[in-house]
């Protein structure tokens, strides 16, 4: 049992990649899965409940909930579809949009910092290994 368990070491990672972004975009009271969920809003506005669960790759009560928190603060929208009142529909209000372009700087910030902390080539395999998963 002397050989490293993957899945752990990617979960530390993980965590420890998430505590950056976190503590960067506390002041704007969001944290780094909110922040990408209202990113993926932004460039797929309106989106559907389901299609947001399938492009963030979390199931749709996942999803529900998280989205749910975001319109209770005013940042995003959600609407029943005029075609098919089944569906949900959810788009970004102008007060989620401004609070992703005032905090953008800071992602951007934690950004670099992992740049520097890894290096390029580091990031670069990094990207390749995850789109082999």
């Amino acid at each position: 049992m002397s050989s490293p368990c993957y899945c752990k070491n990617l979960r530390d990672f993980t965590r420890k990649m998430t505590a950056i972004y976190d503590a960067e975009l506390d002041a704007y009271g969001i944290n780094i899965a909110q922040y990408s969920l209202m990113r993926l809003v932004i460039n797929n506005n309106p989106v559907s409940l389901t299609r947001l669960g399938d492009i963030a790759g979390l199931d749709r009560s996942t999803v529900g909930r998280n989205v749910t928190v975001l319109a209770r603060q005013g940042w995003l929208q959600v609407d029943r579809d005029g075609m098919d009142k089944r569906q949900q529909q959810v788009s970004i209000t102008p007060e989620g949009e401004a609070l992703i372009r005032d905090a953008f700087p800071s992602w951007q910030r934690c950004q670099h910092i992992i740049e520097e902390r890894l290096g390029a080539d580091n990031v670069m395999a990094l990207q390749n290994i995850f789109h082999q998963i």
